[in-house]
C-alpha cells in the first residue's frame, strides 16, 4: 500500500482538474452574460443580490486558481461556501436524488473541503511559492 500513498500528489491533482473544471463551466456562464440573471436569482432567495458577484467569482475565478493550484486553501474555502449555500438556498427542498437534488452539489463540497485541509499537494503553484522543491515527495527543503 506504500505505492499508493506516493500517488497522492496525484490524486490531489486529479481532485484540483475536476473541481476547477467543473466550477469554470458553471462560473464561465454568469461572468460572461448571465449576471444579471444571476443577480436576479440570488435576490430570489433572500439574499442579497450582490452576493451573486461573490459567487461567480468564487465559481469561475476559483476554479481557475484551484487548477493551477494558486491560493488553494483560499480558494477551495470559498467554493466550500458557495456550495454549501447552493444546497441550503436552492437544491435541498428535493431532496439528495430528486430532480435538482443536491448529489452533485455535495460531491464538489467534499472536494472542496478535502482541498481545503489537505491543499494543492506538490504538484501545483503552490508549491512553487512556499519554496517546496519539485519531485513527488512533497516535503520543504530546509
Amino acid at each position: 500500500m506504500r505505492y499508493l500513498d506516493r500517488l497522492q500528489p496525484l490524486a490531489l491533482l486529479v481532485m484540483r482538474i475536476a473541481l476547477g473544471a467543473v466550477m469554470i463551466g458553471h462560473g464561465s456562464q454568469k461572468v460572461f452574460g448571465g449576471m444579471q440573471n444571476h443577480v436576479h436569482m440570488v435576490s430570489s432567495l433572500g439574499l442579497p443580490g450582490w452576493m451573486a458577484y461573490l459567487s461567480a467569482g468564487a465559481e469561475f475565478f476559483g476554479g481557475i486558481l484551484v487548477i493551477v493550484g494558486l491560493l488553494t486553501r483560499f480558494a477551495a474555502l470559498a467554493i466550500l461556501i458557495n456550495m454549501s449555500v447552493a444546497i441550503w438556498k436552492v437544491h435541498w427542498k428535493n431532496g439528495l436524488l430528486g430532480q435538482g437534488g443536491y448529489q452533485f452539489p455535495l460531491a464538489l463540497a467534499a472536494i472542496a473541503f478535502a482541498l481545503t485541509f489537505f491543499g494543492a499537494g506538490p504538484i501545483a503553484l503552490d508549491s512553487l511559492r512556499r519554496g517546496v522543491g519539485s519531485g513527488w515527495s512533497g516535503r520543504a527543503k530546509k
